[in-house]
């Protein structure tokens, strides 16, 4: 009985010191990974309300390092995005945010069917060939959170 205790003892303390070292890894990685997310927009009417959510997401974590963000565009939005017609506080954003290493995907869809280009768009758009929303399946594959915002 008495060995059997002591067989219980050891295996118990190896269970407890590998828990331990695995929660220590954990903690390191989740230091030295940045949170990833996605977020989507396609309603024209909320694109200053999530352009303004990514700025609050960024400045909520510390700055653009501790974050690594993704935003996908298709549909109605795009259009706010086209460089003839995008207004200025639209630009000066998507120009910050691609400063910031923002991923800016446009619907290869989208762009089709608004017959606009890659160039028409403002700069730092990437385009998002299969479609906007295999761009966020995709994303969401790698490990990005799904940020899909409403405001009713």
């Amino acid at each position: 009985m008495n060995r059997r205790n002591m067989l219980w003892s050891a295996v118990s303390a190896l269970g407890a010191a590998f828990g331990v070292s695995r929660a220590q890894a954990a903690t390191e990685a989740s230091v030295d990974n940045k949170l990833k997310v996605a977020y989507h927009l396609s309603d024209a009417e909320k694109v200053n309300f999530v352009l303004g959510n990514i700025q609050n997401h960024i400045d909520g974590v510390g700055g653009p390092d501790h974050v690594t963000i993704a935003l996908v565009i298709h549909g109605p939005a795009l259009k706010a995005f086209h460089a003839a017609q995008a207004n200025p506080d639209v630009s000066k954003r998507v120009g910050d945010f691609s400063k910031d290493g923002v991923e800016l995907a446009a619907c290869g869809n989208t762009m089709k069917a608004q017959n606009v280009s890659l160039k028409e768009l403002l700069p730092g758009f990437v385009s998002a060939e299969k479609g906007g929303v295999v761009r966020l399946a995709e994303l969401q594959a790698q490990g990005y959170l799904y940020c899909g915002l409403r405001r009713e």
